[in-house]
């Protein structure tokens, strides 16, 4: 015979173990809750923006092959001697008083 699991049996909690860590969590995020609503959604929607950015890059690298459109190396340019000059400084006149 198989034990049913509670309706939300996240690592094992029951009911009343969610209950109560939500009537925690009310107790010390209460004022805060719509701000932490809000940043949590738009981090949700970022991260799945971000994975989503991703595979558009991994379908396009697949559909594309290795005939990937590269761009031509710059040619070599022979070493060019470029002579270090100290900055001048000339004499000043003697200040007046």
């Amino acid at each position: 015979m198989t034990t049913l699991q509670p309706l939300f049996g996240f690592f094992g909690l029951g009911t009343t173990e969610l209950m109560v860590l939500l009537v925690f969590g009310v107790l010390l995020f209460g004022r805060n809750l719509p701000g932490i609503a809000k940043s949590i959604g738009k981090s949700v929607t970022e991260f799945k923006k971000g994975v989503s950015g991703v595979e558009d890059e991994v379908e396009r690298t697949n559909a594309g092959g290795t005939a990937a459109k590269t761009a031509e190396p710059e040619q070599v340019r022979p070493p060019q001697r470029v002579s270090a000059t100290a900055p001048k400084f000339e004499d000043a006149p003697p200040p007046q008083a």
